[in-house]
């Protein structure tokens, strides 16, 4: 009896993942559709944001920090108020936006330097959007769940944020 309720829960999770990469393929295609037409990086940041907001369950939080002067400051988003600006460096954003680097914290209560935005956040993910070479902002999702990031989601995310990149006319941002 073990082996088969081991056996249903191992094709339980081979199911959900299958399930999850599908729904992040549309997403993805979703997003490239939203993104195709137009090369505003705000008005894409925007969209991007409610896009990820209303279709990934779990989340209280998905949106842009652009790095200017050596610190981010808000862009668009979606959920609670926000940290206007957060430091190079500090807490999970200004870490990714310094090491260039994707931050997923299975815990953000463990984090050292984590800056509380919002108490209801309990695991996070930032992904560095770079411009010819250099972290120009972070795409920042936030989940009152522990632990609900994981490599899937980081997998279709960069994606996602590669398209970003892809089509924003970024050439005039004035970056660091």
């Amino acid at each position: 009896m073990l082996l088969a309720t081991t056996f249903r829960e191992l094709t339980q999770v081979c199911t959900d993942i299958q399930t999850k990469q599908q729904d992040y393929q549309l997403l993805v295609k979703q997003a490239e559709a939203l993104l195709s037409g137009e090369s505003d990086h705000i008005a894409n940041a925007a969209n991007l944001s409610a896009l990820i907001f209303n279709n990934l369950p779990d989340l209280n939080w998905a949106g842009f920090y652009f790095l200017r002067e050596q610190q981010l400051v808000l862009g668009p988003f979606q959920g609670q108020v926000a940290c206007v600006r957060i430091p190079l460096g500090r807490g999970v954003c200004g870490t990714a936006a310094a090491t260039g680097e994707v931050q997923r914290i299975a815990d953000v209560h463990q984090f050292e330097g984590h800056i509380a935005c919002d108490a209801a956040s309990n695991s996070e993910i930032v992904l560095p959007i770079k411009h010819l070479g250099k972290v120009i902002a972070v795409f920042d999702i936030d989940s009152p769940e522990l632990q609900r990031f994981d490599l899937i989601d980081q997998q279709y995310l960069s994606q996602i944020v590669d398209l970003f990149v892809q089509y924003s006319e970024l050439g005039s941002f004035d970056g660091v």
